[in-house]
């Protein structure tokens, strides 16, 4: 294509290398990262190999459950979302509205969030603390872990990634899509409670997993290396796509076989758009 072609294309491409988390995010990101990670060591040191509550937990859980001993659908209810197949549906909306928009290096955390943190939970510390309850493995809750991840990452996107806008409708949305992530988070941390699947301090445990690793994964991918990555990919693709609706445009109009005006100026041949290999 032409050179205005190219120059309409380079803020496509600066649109995905934007970066995840602004300047003045990274360092607070960088911390509360080294906060999640202390806690989880923390208290996985502290309650290792244990198979009742402790005082706290106790203090904490009593009421909770005493309360949802006759109501244990809807602890069931609340804590739904952290299981498998709605966290999975969430992170597949999440993926694609940042594909639609461009954001590929938000489909990215959208779609490593849960995996990496679940598999952190799950795979790694739940086997080395081995804390029980009622004979399961107890610490930390994946439940949590998973609303955790997905409300981080709606955090990321939402309110500390995304461009001004000038709707207020769209403000208002920004804004209270992480919002009502957060209350279900609580109640998924309510829910465990209430059905006896985790002591307070797994859930616990479990958000810190889950939002750690958003920090992680998001200060990672703002790397200068990876947004120089997605930045050309994303700038490839947008050529993919002109050359191709060039294509069909000249395939429409019946000009097969001539130079095609494409961008002020003349374009290359037909077999070579249909290729995809016309000089750029």
């Amino acid at each position: 294509m032409g050179r205005a072609h190219l120059r309409q294309s380079r803020p496509a491409a600066a649109a995905s290398a934007r970066p995840l988390l602004p300047d003045r995010v990274r360092p607070l990101a960088g911390g509360l990262l080294a906060c999640c990670a202390v806690i989880v060591a923390a208290l996985g040191a502290l309650f290792a190999h244990q198979t009742r509550a402790d005082w706290f937990d106790h203090a904490v859980d009593a009421p909770i459950i005493a309360w949802f001993s006759g109501h244990q659908g809807f602890a069931s209810w609340l804590a739904a979302p952290g299981s498998l197949i709605p966290a999975g549906v969430l992170t597949a909306a999440i993926v694609i509205g940042c594909v639609l928009a461009g954001r590929l290096n938000g489909a990215f955390l959208a779609l490593a969030a849960v995996p990496v943190s679940e598999a952190i939970s799950e795979g790694l510390l739940k086997p080395l603390v081995h804390r029980t309850y009622l004979g399961g493995v107890a610490y930390p809750s994946g439940h949590t872990t998973a609303i955790s991840a997905l409300t981080a990452t709606l955090i990321v996107l939402l309110l500390l990634s995304r461009r001004p806008v000038r709707a207020r409708a769209m403000r208002r949305l920004s804004v209270l899509i992480p919002a009502a992530a957060c209350v279900v988070g609580v109640g998924v941390a309510i829910g465990l409670i209430g059905l006896r699947w985790h002591y307070f301090t797994d859930v616990v445990a479990g958000a810190a997993v889950g939002i750690g690793t958003v920090c992680g994964l998001a200060l990672l991918l703002d790397l200068a290396a990876v947004r120089r990555w997605f930045a050309r990919e994303r700038h490839e693709r947008h050529e993919r796509h002109e050359r191709h609706r060039s294509a069909r445009k000249l395939l429409s109009s019946g000009r097969g076989t001539g130079p095609a005006e494409v961008s002020g100026g003349a374009g290359p041949q037909l077999p070579e758009l249909i290729r995809g290999r016309a000089p750029v």
